[in-house]
């Protein structure tokens, strides 16, 4: 006899990661990261121009990586040229047309798997999971927040 599974951190990291391990490994065949591609992704969603403080925000306020590393990501795009210095804006990007090309073949493949892996769930279903996993997040943030000095029983 089946058991319904516990919510628990276990799960939701058990599915990360397996939808995760899908896109990394696609990106290791590009030779990209996972944090390039999420950096050219917060470069695409400003309509192909950004702050580089408003993708390092993006990078470690989601992933909490470092300032540095979330830098070196930018820096990484622009020795690749899949980004560049916007023109006459200081302290902006903007993703080159090959930049372009490469965000819109990973968001079209993140979109193909996810259509696979998510496919046949019941829409009501995924609204549900949706929400809890959103629920999740905020107070995982709030808890994240409250415990950056250590963690207080």
């Amino acid at each position: 006899m089946s058991t319904t599974p516990t919510l628990n951190s276990q799960i939701v990291g058990r599915a990360h990661y397996a939808t995760r391990a899908l896109l990394d490994r696609e990106l290791a065949r590009t030779g990209n990261t996972f944090l390039q591609s999420m950096a050219l992704n917060a470069t695409a969603s400003e309509d192909g121009t950004a702050d580089v403080d408003a993708i390092v925000h993006r990078l470690t306020s989601t992933l909490k990586i470092d300032e540095a590393a979330a830098l070196a990501t930018v820096a990484e795009l622009t020795g690749a040229g899949l980004l560049e210095p916007a023109q006459g804006k200081a302290g902006r990007v903007a993703l080159t047309e090959p930049g372009r090309a490469f965000q819109a073949r990973i968001a079209a493949l993140g979109a193909e798997l996810g259509a696979r892996v998510y496919g046949g769930i019941p829409e009501s279903e995924q609204a549900i999971v949706a929400r809890v996993l959103t629920e999740i997040t905020a107070r995982a943030e709030t808890v994240f927040a409250e415990t950056a000095n250590g963690y207080a029983s």
